[in-house]
């Protein structure tokens, strides 16, 4: 099984991607830790790309989570054979991604790159509220709902995400 999680920043989709993995017994691929070098540097481009595609060759099943446009998108989503788009709204991603930066605060998360310790600041708090849902962003996920109905999974809140969680039986019984 090949599942993409996309979707809006702090809505989930890493902790989504793990538990995905840890059921189909695969691999997952956080793209926030191919993205980010230690003290969130970024990547280039063509490295990050060269990540992806290595990945993509070598895995006939697969969890990767992350939007990242420029790095292979399209193969990913039409090589997926399921695609779960977390589309929570601007307030409760925000929320989400508090609670977990109280959590992780100073520390480095699973699906972060190494050396990139959980942080909250103006500049991330602008882009789960605004800049991460520029109309370039909400089109490419309308276009992915459009292009791929049969395999899209939209996900709005945490009601839903705890049906479908139950629904792959995700959660303990």
């Amino acid at each position: 099984m090949k599942i993409a999680v996309i979707g809006y920043s702090g809505s989930g989709k890493s902790t989504l991607a793990r538990k995905l993995g840890e059921k189909f017994s695969t691999d997952v691929l956080h793209l926030d830790s191919v993205f980010w070098l230690p003290g969130w540097k970024e990547r280039s481009g063509e490295d990050m790309c060269e990540q992806v595609k290595t990945f993509l060759d070598t895995h006939s099943d697969w969890v990767i989570d992350g939007n990242y446009s420029g790095i292979l998108f399209e193969r990913r989503m039409e090589e997926a054979d399921r695609i779960v788009l977390m589309r929570f709204s601007a307030p409760a991603c925000l929320r989400r991604a508090w609670k977990r930066y109280r959590q992780y605060r100073g520390h480095t998360r699973i699906d972060m790159g190494e050396g990139c310790p959980e942080k909250m600041d103006l500049e991330f708090i602008w882009w789960i509220l605004y800049r991460g849902r520029r109309k370039s962003a909400r089109d490419r996920l309308r276009q992915v709902m459009e292009n791929y109905p049969e395999k899209v999974a939209v996900i709005r809140n945490q009601r839903e995400l705890d049906a479908y969680e139950r629904m792959w039986g995700l959660c303990p019984k």
